[in-house]
């Protein structure tokens, strides 16, 4: 077990079993099929991210570097709350980008019944040590438990 402290963008209390990627993630591609198509395990279906394409999302611990893509990256991950087709929550081992961040702060205020907590700044010792399946818990401090 080991605990890692970041800086809390959205706040909230949760467990979830981690899914990892070391690429940067792409909102859009990751989540289209889901929000267009119906996906009810909401997979990830960005091909160019080869750690996490075709996994489950859905109420997972998505541990990320950063988000890329296009600037519909924060729209699309509102949307996938108002859609209840989130991750649990979202650690970023790097400080998060203003688009995802603004996604999932107006997500946060907006969006009823959701929480997602999203911490950032948790360093790259993180992604070096979670892997696919650990139980991660995310404490309101942006304390970040894995084990």
């Amino acid at each position: 077990m080991k605990e890692f402290k970041g800086r809390v963008i959205t706040p909230g209390e949760v467990t979830a079993e981690a899914v990892v990627t070391t690429e940067g993630f792409n909102t859009l591609a990751s989540l289209q099929m889901a929000l267009q198509f119906g996906d009810k395990e909401v997979k990830c279906g960005d091909q160019s991210n080869k750690q996490l394409y075709g996994k489950p999302l859905l109420g997972k611990a998505l541990c990320l570097p950063q988000t890329i893509g296009s600037t519909t990256g924060g729209l699309v991950l509102y949307c996938a709350c108002s859609m209840g087709k989130n991750p649990a929550c979202m650690l970023f081992s790097n400080h998060i980008d203003s688009l995802a961040a603004a996604g999932a702060v107006l997500a946060d205020v907006w969006v009823e019944g959701t929480s997602m907590p999203v911490i950032d700044c948790l360093g790259d010792e993180f992604l070096d040590y979670v892997k696919d399946g650990m139980n991660i818990t995310v404490k309101e401090d942006g304390t970040v438990i894995v084990e």
